[in-house]
C-alpha cells in the first residue's frame, strides 16, 4: 500500500504539469504621448485557456481582458500568417472596451482600442525599444 501511494505522489507532478506561454508588449498612442500600456497574455495550449491584462503606465492597475476573437489567414506561403486577435476589457466587473490587434509573425501591425461608452477608436503603436521585466513591466522612463 504504501509503495502505490509512493507511486501515486511521484506520478502527480507530471500530471499537473502544463505550459503557459506569455507574451509581453508594449504599446503608446503616439511619439511624446502620455498614454501608454502593457499587454501581458498568457496561453495554456494545454487547457486551452488565454487570459490577460493591460497596465496603463498612468494607473499600474491591471485590467483583465478576455480572448473573444482569433482570426489567422495565410496571405502568402512564403510568408507568416497574418492573425487579428481581439481582447475584451473588463472593469468593475463590466465590459469597458475592446483591443484588436492585427500581427503578421512577431511585427504587430496595429493595434486599435474601442471604447465601449461612447465607441471611440483609439490607434497605438508597438515600441520595440522599451525594456521589459516581468516583474516591473514596460520600463517607459529610460
Amino acid at each position: 500500500m504504501k509503495r502505490l501511494l509512493l507511486l501515486v505522489i511521484s506520478v502527480l507532478p507530471l500530471a499537473a504539469h502544463c505550459e503557459v506561454v506569455s507574451e509581453n508588449l508594449c504599446f503608446e498612442r503616439g511619439e511624446g504621448s502620455p498614454v501608454k500600456f502593457e499587454l501581458r497574455t498568457y496561453y495554456d495550449e494545454t487547457n486551452k485557456w488565454h487570459g490577460g491584462f493591460v497596465k496603463y503606465a498612468s494607473s499600474g492597475v491591471a485590467i483583465p481582458l478576455v480572448l473573444t476573437d482569433h482570426q489567422a489567414e495565410e496571405v502568402s506561403p512564403d510568408m507568416p500568417w497574418l492573425a487579428t486577435t481581439t481582447w475584451t476589457e473588463v472593469s468593475d466587473g463590466k465590459v469597458s472596451g475592446e483591443y484588436e490587434m492585427v500581427s503578421q509573425g512577431v511585427t504587430v501591425l496595429s493595434m486599435t482600442y474601442t471604447k465601449k461608452s461612447n465607441g471611440r477608436q483609439y490607434d497605438f503603436s508597438h515600441n520595440w525599444s522599451i525594456d521589459f521585466s516581468a516583474e516591473k513591466g514596460c520600463q517607459w522612463e529610460q
